[in-house]
């Protein structure tokens, strides 16, 4: 499907991407994360044509995403930055804007129906005639990932998708999307910060550094190695139910090592609290 191939982007003399190649399959979900600074953003907008890279190439089916008009790329690609700006237009408005690269005339029965399932599917069919300006920064979250999936597209680019939203509502909107992908045949790629979130929710992960892939896979390939090597932190990786989650150390006036979830000084096996910070996730996705 996708295909990105060495590719390399500087602003001006500062290399933020460098030899960068992977490819996508239909049908699945990548979560590229790693710290503020390593390229995630500059990469979905390298793959969406908002940024061209230096050198290498990007492609859809062999073709290359450069040669592609703005218009059948968005019929190929939605995405959904990390900062949203409001105008004054309804929420229903706002999502059918997406729709844009299959109307002609006048929005048909068919563009209004996509956009209804659309809202329906998000929770947000309630504020249809609210304007997108008077409504709270979860729901505008909600609004334009609603708007990028109305595109029907085969790939679904999303910034850091779970931005603004509440514990609830970062599982409900990750619940839509992976319903989405699965019935459509979607792919997408996202960038996260939460790692076990985006352990929860994708098929692989990609952890970049200096610019770099420095891990590509499924979850399995997490340890407290290569969380120090991208992160540069201490942390402890416990498996539960065969899957990774990640509890990282803080210290505080140079004290014992403190988990972000405790704040008592881990003084005995941190997997006896893995099952209730799980809850608060689900084992099913």
């Amino acid at each position: 499907m996708l295909d990105v191939d060495g590719i390399e982007f500087s602003y001006d003399e500062n290399r933020v991407i460098e030899g960068l190649s992977f490819q996508t399959m239909e049908n699945e979900v990548i979560s590229i994360l790693g710290p503020n600074g390593v390229g995630k953003t500059t990469l979905l907008k390298c793959l969406c044509n908002f940024h061209r890279p230096q050198k290498g190439r990007i492609s859809i089916d062999g073709k290359d995403v450069s040669s592609i008009s703005s218009r059948e790329l968005a019929r190929h690609i939605g995405y959904v930055p990390q900062r949203n700006y409001p105008n004054r237009s309804t929420v229903f408005d706002s999502v059918l804007i997406g729709r844009r690269p299959y109307i002609e005339l006048s929005a048909t029965k068919r563009d209004l129906e996509i956009t209804w399932s659309a809202l329906d599917a998000l929770g947000l069919d309630d504020l249809a005639l609210k304007y997108a300006d008077e409504i709270s920064g979860g729901e505008l979250q909600k609004v334009q990932i609603a708007r990028a999936m109305v595109q029907e597209p085969r790939i679904l680019i999303l910034d850091e998708p779970t931005n603004n939203l509440d514990i609830a509502n970062q599982h409900v909107t990750m619940h839509n999307i992976i319903d989405a992908v699965r019935s459509k045949g979607m792919c997408t790629i996202m960038t996260m910060h939460d790692i076990n979130l985006a352990v929860h929710y994708s098929d692989r992960l990609m952890f970049m550094k200096g610019g770099r892939i420095r891990a590509f896979g499924g979850p399995e390939m997490i340890d407290e190695e290569l969380i120090k090597d991208v992160y540069g932190i201490d942390s402890d990786v416990i498996m539960h139910k065969g899957v990774p989650f990640v509890i990282p150390h803080t210290v505080k006036n140079g004290g014992p090592c403190y988990s972000h979830r405790h704040s008592h000084v881990i003084d005995h096996d941190p997997a006896d609290h893995v099952h209730e910070a799980f809850d608060s996730i689900g084992s099913d996705t």
